[in-house]
């Protein structure tokens, strides 16, 4: 029965509040809407995941400026390669050293032979980088280019292997060690991570393994043999050098004599 009167409006239907008409309505069935919402939250993920990144990177490579690695990522890849293949006797020999505890012929061995644009370059060798690409296109096998701070960043959080996926990485922790440590900084953790054998990483453990004395006794000759394994320490030795690694040693030696003595160095 109609209802007529002052009750009527008592009796009407209340419109829904805040109801949008059903064209304005966001259809939760409608395909575009919905691919604009999964590119949104893809788009989030993607951004937070760099932002993570980001800071963890830097959280890994700032208290480098003054703390002592405790280890690195080849130390650690070589460990679990022994286990692997059930070789229950291999160690890694690793000792921190400071600056001042290594004979300066020690690092200025390691530039003269592989970075020698070190003091002054901002982690990459640009130059270098071209020639080797040039060589590369005339035929020749494409050799490395990597600069002292490139094989820092490499060693320190990196995996063995050739990908553009790990060169991008690589140069990623490059650009933070240069732009967060003194270059005295990086050749010093360099020289103490650097693999100088099988199981022997930096100046101290090689120096105690070779030729049994301190790094801060390391003569000239003594450091450029150390200097002469880097480019394959599994294959080249210091202690029973072979003919490569004595005429690599004797150019290095004649090139830490060129750059002009360990004042070359940064300080």
């Amino acid at each position: 029965m109609a209802i007529n009167g002052p009750d009527a409006d008592r009796h009407q239907t209340p419109p829904a509040q805040g109801r949008l008409d059903p064209i304005l309505a966001p259809n939760p069935n409608n395909p575009m809407a919905s691919a604009r919402s999964f590119r949104r939250r893809i788009w989030r993920l993607a951004w937070r995941s760099l932002l993570a990144f980001v800071l963890l990177s830097e959280a890994l490579v700032l208290p480098l400026r003054w703390l002592p690695p405790a280890t690195s990522a080849v130390m650690l890849e070589r460990w679990a390669s022994a286990r692997l293949r059930g070789d229950a006797h291999f160690r890694i020999h690793y000792r921190w050293v400071p600056w001042h505890a290594v004979s300066p012929w020690a690092p200025l061995a390691m530039v003269a032979g592989e970075d020698q644009t070190f003091p002054t370059n901002w982690g990459f060798d640009f130059g270098e980088i071209r020639d080797a690409i040039v060589a590369a296109d005339h035929g020749a096998r494409l050799r490395g280019a990597s600069t002292i701070t490139q094989q820092t960043a490499k060693n320190l959080f990196l995996w063995d292997g050739r990908s553009f996926v790990r060169k991008g990485i690589e140069a990623w922790f490059t650009v933070l060690l240069t732009l967060n440590l003194p270059k005295q900084r990086i050749l010093t953790i360099y020289m103490n991570i650097a693999e100088l054998g099988n199981g022997i990483f930096g100046v101290d453990a090689a120096s105690r393994a070779y030729f049994h004395e301190a790094p801060a006794s390391l003569s000239p000759r003594e450091a450029a043999l150390l200097a002469a394994t880097l480019p394959n320490p599994h294959v080249y030795h210091a202690q029973y050098p072979s003919t490569y690694v004595l005429d690599r040693a004797a150019w290095i030696e004649q090139q830490m004599r060129q750059l002009g003595g360990p004042a070359y160095l940064p300080r």
